[in-house]
């Protein structure tokens, strides 16, 4: 399971009253170094004047890479992050992830990180098994 959800979690869910900072605190606490992770991007991305901020250094572990590869696997998990943060996201690879404004997703920089071709540029064996 990806996330640790509480029976107070659960039970809202089901009534339909989950609220999403609900949803979001769960994410942090289940999947603490992807929230950092995102949380850093947004930081450096609205303190700054660059059109993205990027990871681009692996997880220190597998447990690690497990959590941002389930974050950002699962919509309702990024869509949270990306309206929590204010920021629309990028993925290439299992660790480059890169934070937009939401206005840039229709721009040519946003166009070009999330293009096949960068996809292709960005690969290395070491990525093979992650």
């Amino acid at each position: 399971m990806s996330l640790d959800v509480s029976p107070k979690l659960l039970a809202e869910a089901e009534q339909g009253t989950l609220r999403e900072e609900d949803f979001v605190d769960t994410v942090r606490t289940s999947l603490p170094y992807a929230y950092d992770l995102i949380a850093d991007l947004a930081t450096r991305l609205k303190g700054g004047i660059a059109e993205f901020a990027d990871n681009q250094t692996p997880p220190p572990s597998e447990q690690e890479r497990g959590q941002l590869l389930r974050a950002l696997a699962s919509d309702a998990i990024r869509g949270s992050l990306e309206r929590h943060f204010g920021v629309a996201l990028a993925f290439q690879n299992c660790h480059r992830v890169a934070a937009f404004r939401p206005e840039s997703v229709d721009g040519d920089t946003y166009a070009r990180f999330t293009s096949v071709r960068s996809q292709v540029l960005n690969q290395s064996p070491e990525f093979r098994d992650c």
